[in-house]
């Protein structure tokens, strides 16, 4: 059964040039998602001074964007079935870059973490329809791609990441620096969205189910996601160790975007266009590690994946904070990015393939529970840099490593019959 299963996955002729041209869509749509908000992150030392805050307070307002996607996050799924994930990515990005046209004219803190929560609500639901429309593309091509869509989203948040470490060592204005990310990176959501999948959301599911039963010599049944459907104790189980999964490569993408161009500055004393370099060796390692994650997944196992590369996240980082410097602190997020590169994409996967939920539910689900780790992260880390020290905040790195080196056990490495 598990050699049908293996051979029923591959497609049995070559991607058409409209599949082809909707994987490459749904990438600039990835890409363009992580430019956006990462455009931000370099400059957050100079909205700190702008605004006279402690790092307690900037945490704070900082977690404006989790909870914005924490309370919007579960509205993703009835939004795809509505208007489509294909217009509610690439429409919902357009929208996200003028929200951050808000942040360069906040007063204060709290306006701040307003707008913040704006862009934060908006980012929740168009990561969902973006991921929601890879797996759709994914199954047309019968083999893994989320890793390499995640990948290009790695590539996108270095590309804003340079662009904002770039703006801020040139000094130039915020604003003026948002504007043009806003206008440049929403033309290409809007090209994008023309060669995206057409279509009801379940049309490859029922394809792909399809294809199964014919490997197997029976009757396509329904698709798995189809019918009435109903809560498991098993699914609740599942998706709580995802969702805790997925929450810590949250926690270390964020410890990387929020606290590192700071703990650069301010611990380590770095010129503000090399502490900006924290969260693009955090991201550029990401990058390498998802875009060649489809291959070592498919040899190696998720869990076995995933598990080795906390192991790592967890070592590299508690190494360059045992042994602090710019040099090692550089190669401490890099190791921390690369070790979480596939842990996201693999809860992801395993929550879409879970049998027996309506169609996107447990994508939305965990997609939902990871923004706690957003959330947790800068207030904790804030709190704990203001009462010890920023390099005791950022153990919480290694503590995500070894939490996820136990919960992957519950990763599958292939999806249910």
């Amino acid at each position: 059964m598990i050699g049908k299963l293996m051979s029923a996955a591959v497609p049995l002729t070559a991607p058409t040039r409209q599949v082809r041209r909707a994987r490459a869509a749904v990438a600039a749509l990835f890409l363009t998602n992580g430019a956006v908000f990462f455009n931000i992150v370099p400059r957050y030392p100079q909205i700190k001074a702008d605004l006279g805050v402690s790092n307690a307070v900037l945490g704070t307002a900082l977690a404006g964007t989790p909870i914005g996607a924490l309370l919007a996050g579960l509205l993703a799924g009835a939004a795809i079935r509505r208007f489509g994930s294909a217009r509610v990515g690439a429409f919902g990005i357009v929208v996200t870059t003028v929200a951050t046209l808000v942040v360069p004219i906040a007063p204060n803190w709290i306006a701040l973490g307003g707008a913040l929560f704006v862009v934060g609500a908006l980012d929740a639901v168009v990561d969902v329809a973006q991921n929601a429309h890879g797996l759709r593309v994914q199954r047309l091509y019968g083999r893994s791609i989320l890793n390499s869509l995640h990948g290009l989203w790695s590539v996108g948040a270095v590309i804003g990441g340079l662009m904002g470490s770039a703006a801020a060592g040139l000094h130039i204005p915020l604003a003026l620096h948002l504007v043009i990310s806003a206008t440049v990176f929403s033309i290409v959501a809007l090209v994008a969205h023309r060669f995206l999948l057409p279509g009801p959301e379940d049309a490859e599911r029922a394809a792909e189910a399809q294809d199964l039963a014919a490997a197997d010599g029976h009757a396509a049944a329904p698709p798995a996601h189809g019918g009435r459907r109903s809560f498991t104790g098993f699914a609740v189980r599942m998706l709580a160790a995802l969702g805790m999964l997925a929450a810590c490569g949250a926690l270390v993408e964020d410890a990387g975007a929020s606290w590192g161009a700071i703990y650069l500055s301010a611990d380590l004393h770095a010129e503000a266009a090399t502490a900006g370099l924290a969260v693009v060796a955090l991201q550029t390692a990401m990058t390498a590690g998802r875009l060649t994650g489809d291959r070592v997944v498919d040899r190696f196992g998720r869990r076995a994946v995933v598990r080795a590369g906390a192991a790592l996240a967890a070592l590299g980082m508690g190494a360059a904070l045992a042994v602090p410097s710019i040099a090692t602190t550089l190669a401490g997020f890099a190791l921390a990015g690369l070790g979480v590169a596939t842990l996201v994409p693999a809860a992801m996967h395993a929550a879409d393939e879970l049998p027996g939920l309506p169609a996107g539910t447990g994508l939305t689900i965990v997609s939902w529970l990871l923004r706690g780790g957003f959330l947790l992260s800068p207030p904790l880390v804030g709190f704990v840099a203001d009462l010890v020290s920023l390099r005791v905040g950022l153990l919480s790195v290694v503590l995500a490593g070894v939490v996820t080196v136990v919960l992957a056990r519950v990763l599958v490495d292939r999806a249910p019959a």
